[in-house]
Parts: structure tokens; sequence; C-alpha cells
């Protein structure tokens, strides 16, 4: 299943002075998993496509912070 949310664990030397982020990770946005725009995609109705961003409802990709993931939001 593709998420939108990736993780990965970047080289940190045993030299660095600083405490390694030892996982990082990114949002992908959903339009690079739907190669092309299908007809008949779901809508938002006018109010809430201004309040999305986007009419499509699968191209819909809400921000979460980091802090807003760790309290529940969408994500891994």
């Amino acid at each position: 299943m593709n998420t939108h949310y990736k993780t990965y664990n970047p080289y940190y030397s045993p030299f660095d002075p600083c405490k390694p982020i030892e996982e990082k990770s990114y949002s992908t946005p959903p339009h690079l998993y739907i190669g092309y725009q299908p007809p008949n995609l779901p809508q938002f109705s006018p109010m809430e496509a201004l309040k999305n961003g986007t009419l499509w409802v699968a191209f819909n990709d809400p921000y979460y912070s980091p802090n807003e993931k760790a309290k529940g939001g969408q994500g891994t």
C-alpha cells in the first residue's frame, strides 16, 4: 500500500558532535501515485474544495506538523 509519509535512516558519523536524528520522515504528494487523472473522480463541494485547496478528493494532501502526527494525526 502506498503511504504519503516515508521514513529513512540517514548516515551519521560517530565523530559528529551533535546528537543524530536517527529516523527522518517526509511527505510525498498524492499525484505521484495516480499517473493520470482518471474520469469521474469524486469531487468536494465548492466550499470544501476551497478549504482543502483541491477539487478532487484523491488529490487532497493535508499537512500535519510532526507534533500533530505524534498526537494521532494521519501518517505512518
